[in-house]
């Protein structure tokens, strides 16, 4: 029996930007008076100016410095990680409204409701064993056993589909944008490892 996941949100790719040439020697300077530049921009958000609430169509709503933005989501900047730190609020058009740098900082309400959009945005179900993996024809074929139960998927083979976020941490994304994690592959027994390698 395959058990159906939630898909994941495609996370938007920015865009490129296009580079002016640097007179040699003064690329470094450049790149501080840049990254200055941009953090200057950041507005932050902290329990005195924002306040966020769930609609009844479970959307996340905000209000900052009296001003109610509707159909906001979160965007994490490390969400393979940490996702309780540096979460950017956006519009629908990925519009940056402001970016919250800890929701340690925000009363437990707003830290769980927020905490909850994390989840849905980026859910990712931890693969606690490996039961088999078969290849064929460019796709690899998972059988597992997750914290959301068993589940059956199709990896694309190469592409960046199987890859290390951390040391030990692995990231699988399969063929509907579904995303598996396996937390430690230090855990894994030696006959999980050597399937899992395969796919690497």
């Amino acid at each position: 029996m395959t058990t159906t996941t939630t898909a994941a949100v495609t996370e938007a790719s920015p865009e490129e930007e296009k580079k002016e040439e640097v007179p040699i020697g003064q690329e470094q300077n450049g790149s501080k008076e840049s990254d200055l530049a941009d953090a200057a921009k950041i507005r932050y958000l902290t329990k005195d100016n924002a306040s966020f609430k769930k609609t009844p169509g479970n959307m996340l709503t905000v209000t900052v410095d009296g001003e109610e933005t509707p159909s906001v989501y979160v965007h994490c900047s490390f969400p393979h990680t940490n996702k309780r730190i540096y979460i950017s609020i956006r519009t629908i058009e990925n519009k940056e409204i402001g970016m919250i740098q800890s929701l340690d900082d925000f009363p437990k309400e707003t830290a769980d409701l927020l905490e909850e959009q994390v989840k849905i945005r980026y859910f990712a179900p931890e693969i606690t064993k490996v039961v088999k993996i078969k290849e064929e024809f460019g796709y690899s074929y998972w059988e597992t056993e997750t914290t959301a139960g068993l589940c059956r998927f199709t990896v694309r083979g190469g592409g960046g589909n199987v890859k290390l976020v951390s040391e030990s941490r692995l990231l699988i994304s399969d063929v509907d944008g579904n995303r598996f994690i396996i937390p430690d592959l230090e855990k894994l027994t030696d006959k999980e490892y050597r399937m899992v390698e395969m796919c690497m």
